[in-house]
């Protein structure tokens, strides 16, 4: 009895062992990371600040949830709107249409109003596009405040931009994310009325050319680590004008011009001779 009592307490313990093992093993089993390539809304400066923006009157960061800028107040405009696209950015909300000011500038600013651009014969021209952010009314609402707006030509705004945003969202329902940097510089631009320099009574300074550089990856992680040498950037440049041409790729142009244009530096997280290969180069994927 001695012997059978301690034979089967034998087995008892080995069999507890050997199902305590198998659920200690499990969970580890369970919790393996594996890369996601789901969409994400990830950091808008990843690839970088261009203009080392901070707190200067002229080259003033202003972080929002949907995207980064630098304001310049002596012009009324921003330098440049850096933001990150996926298809989680993007869903069912309409055009809020609501222009305004951006009140959430430093007070010593002037606060640029949608009356400003009345009668100027210069769109409202959106850096950070609308359909870019229809998630939800809070995000569309947050790109029409004026801070994110530049005087753009007609044409130039509602035929070469909207063309180039509309091929930025088929690449993103392609299964990519995008990093996107829009800016202008220079001053006098052509609209519906000739040319002008300034509105608003000088508050607001048109710009002469409009550019944007995007960065191209699979949706995926740890995106900056993940930029190659061949790593497809798209650059392009255009005269602000109404004598334009609508297709964007007409104005295919190097990351490294425009940075000679403006004295910025893009993609500066990105290695430097990464940097140097894509920058050098003009893109010429066919875009059908």
């Amino acid at each position: 009895m001695k012997n059978f009592s301690r034979s089967f307490l034998l087995l008892l313990i080995l069999g507890f062992g050997v199902s305590c093992s198998v659920e200690d093993v499990a969970p580890d089993a369970e919790q393996t990371p594996t890369e996601t390539t789901t969409p994400t809304q990830d950091n808008h400066l990843a690839m970088g600040n261009p203009s080392a923006a901070g707190t200067s009157s002229s080259n003033y960061l202003v972080s929002k949830p949907q995207y980064v800028l630098s304001y310049n107040s002596f012009r009324g405009t921003p330098n440049w709107v850096s933001w990150h696209l996926s298809s989680a950015w993007i869903g069912s909300t309409p055009r809020q249409d609501d222009f305004r000011a951006d009140n959430t500038l430093p007070a010593a600013f002037y606060k640029v109003q949608s009356s400003d651009y009345t009668g100027s014969g210069f769109d409202r021209g959106h850096n950070c596009p609308s359909a870019d952010r229809t998630l939800s009314e809070a995000d569309n609402s947050a790109t029409f405040l004026m801070s994110n707006m530049i005087p753009q030509a007609g044409p130039n705004n509602q035929q070469t931009w909207a063309n180039l945003e509309n091929y930025c969202r088929t690449l993103v329902n392609a299964g990519n994310e995008l990093y996107i940097i829009m800016g202008s510089y220079g001053k006098g631009g052509t609209g519906s009325n000739g040319y002008k320099e300034t509105i608003a009574a000088g508050k607001v300074t048109v710009p002469n050319r409009i550019w944007k550089v995007i960065v191209v990856l699979p949706n995926g992680t740890g995106d900056v680590s993940r930029v190659t040498a061949s790593t497809r950037v798209i650059a392009v440049n255009t005269p602000n004008t109404t004598n334009i041409s609508s297709s964007w790729s007409a104005y295919r142009t190097t990351v490294d011009a425009i940075e000679a244009a403006t004295g910025y530096d893009l993609l500066s997280n990105v290695p430097a001779a990464i940097q140097n290969t894509l920058e050098a180069r003009v893109d010429s994927a066919p875009i059908q």
